[in-house]
């Protein structure tokens, strides 16, 4: 049988289009040719059809005067302005709710998603209808509740609601005071800086010892002791202090409060630890709960308001009760309190030494508006708020996912270790589950901060409304203010996204 032989001779060679390498290069030049020629057709289109109507390109327009107002902005503002001007306020007052919304849809995002997984069947409950209930309920609808059936609705500037700490709400919005610091309180703002280093720096090395040993260092136990009662004594004092305000006999009886919150101080050394927080805890919610309802809702009863709060009130203190009352011994508990010490009480200390001033301007009613402190506009409070409430609920749904997503192994290897439930969720679930709530997360700050555009259906002067809505009216410049815009959002997203990318690769599990 003959065979042919085929050693040594070359392989057939194929034409040029037969060769898939080629043939991708010349793919991709043709569909490259065909996008530089479509966007070629639309920009002579574009400015043809320009030069038919008289009309100019450019952006010269920025510098010419705007001749109109804008309600809120961040740096003063008069009709004199430049539109480059008004560009920077819409911007400004853009990343103003991106930034404070993501701060609270974070804190209340986190909270909501590890509370739908509580043990607690009313926990559970209500933290299910909740997000339910709000992420099902279109934004523009949350944001005109919010605004013209809450805010809105508020009483008039005469009949002010006064929250704790010299705050006012009305129909005109909310008024602060206005923190004015002098020289001196610098070197304050540099003790906060340095002493949340120190707490981190805390933190991290007593978790290592205790990784590295089982235990936490001793020094650290002691001193967490110390500072748990220290913190108790001052959050009982705030508590009971405000208590005051709405229970007569409180009312002039400094004495009694601070003997309560030493008491207080005390029983956190103790096995009585736990009723010590739920009293607490049943202050602070009564005082948060009729306060805001009171100012919310003013046609309802005072004394319903009160009893309702009390009840909310009563639950809020068993649910800290019991979830407490196997709280393990402090050497084995992470210093929470010591940590809260170092990051509050050094600022605190040489807010003192350095006899620094940091008084505060009070708005103040006067005949037909306040006078002084910081007015936050309904437009504003309205638009963090419904964004807020509404990211939150997605967020919720990331956290739970990604808690779900870690293996049960994992809880139950936890466990076997001893961990009570507080330090298996912060020590194991969590660690691991970030992996995976990460990249949705980014996804709900990017959607965040492109929905404060619906801000200009409340009237708020975000981007929209002050550049693509009045700067475009008035100059017609069209293409260059759409551009604009479009650049603001897109570097708003791409900075976004890059930071998360970075945290996501900080806390990606890595294998081995």
């Amino acid at each position: 049988m003959a065979v042919q032989d085929n050693i040594g001779s070359s392989a057939p060679r194929t034409s040029l289009l037969n060769d898939p390498v080629v043939r991708g290069i010349l793919y991709q030049i043709i569909v490259g040719g065909l996008v530089v020629a479509f966007f070629y057709w639309i920009i002579v289109n574009t400015a043809q059809n320009l030069a038919a109507q008289n009309k100019t390109t450019g952006f010269d327009f920025l510098f010419r005067t705007a001749g109109f107002d804008i309600s809120f902005t961040l740096f003063p503002w008069s009709r004199t302005s430049f539109y480059w001007q008004a560009f920077l306020a819409g911007l400004l007052n853009t990343l103003l709710v991106a930034v404070i919304g993501i701060f609270f849809a974070t804190l209340l995002g986190f909270a909501l998603g590890i509370a739908r997984l509580s043990s607690n069947w009313l926990i559970a409950r209500v933290a299910t209808v909740y997000i339910e209930t709000i992420r099902n309920i279109p934004l523009l609808l949350q944001l005109f509740f919010w605004y013209f059936a809450v805010l809105k609705a508020m009483p008039a500037v005469r009949a002010s609601f006064e929250l704790p700490l010299e705050i006012f709400i009305n129909q005109r919005g909310l008024m602060v005071p206005r923190p004015m610091p002098d020289a001196e309180f610098t070197w304050v703002l540099v003790a906060i800086v340095l002493s949340l280093i120190a707490a981190i720096a805390v933190g991290i090395w007593a978790t290592r010892v205790r990784t590295a040993t089982g235990r936490y260092p001793p020094r650290v136990v002691q001193a967490a002791k110390i500072a748990d009662a220290v913190v108790s004594f001052l959050v009982a004092a705030l508590a009971f202090s405000l208590l005051a305000q709405y229970v007569p006999a409180l009312a002039n009886a400094s004495p009694l409060i601070w003997a309560a919150a030493v008491i207080v101080a005390a029983a956190s050394l103790s096995r009585f630890a736990p009723y010590a927080r739920a009293i607490v805890a049943f202050a602070l919610t009564f005082v948060i709960l009729a306060t805001l309802l009171r100012a919310m809702f003013p046609v309802w009863h005072t004394a319903a308001i009160d009893i309702g709060a009390a009840i909310a009130g009563v639950v809020m203190g068993w649910i800290l009760l019991e979830g407490t009352r196997n709280r393990p011994p402090s050497e084995g508990r992470f210093p929470i309190a010591l940590l809260i010490l170092i990051a509050a009480g050094i600022p605190a200390l040489v807010y003192i030494v350095t006899g620094a001033q940091l008084a505060f301007e009070v708005p103040v009613l006067e005949r037909f508006n306040f006078k002084g402190g910081v007015q936050l506009p309904p437009e504003l409070v309205a638009l963090v708020f419904g964004l807020t409430v509404y990211t939150a609920a997605f967020i919720a749904e990331n956290v739970r996912g990604g808690i779900r997503s870690v293996n049960k192994g994992q809880t139950e290897a936890a466990q076997s270790l001893g961990l009570k439930e507080g330090d298996r969720l912060r020590l194991v679930i969590v660690p691991q589950a970030m992996r995976v709530i990460v990249p949705p997360l980014t996804s709900q700050y990017l959607n965040l901060t492109k929905n404060s555009s619906l801000g200009a259906a409340i009237g708020y002067p975000e981007l929209v409304n002050v550049f693509t809505g009045t700067t475009l009216n008035q100059t017609g410049k069209a293409i260059e203010v759409i551009a604009l815009t479009m650049a603001v959002y897109l570097t708003f997203s791409l900075l976004t996204s890059a930071f998360m990318n970075w945290y996501n690769g900080r806390v990606a599990m890595v294998e081995r």
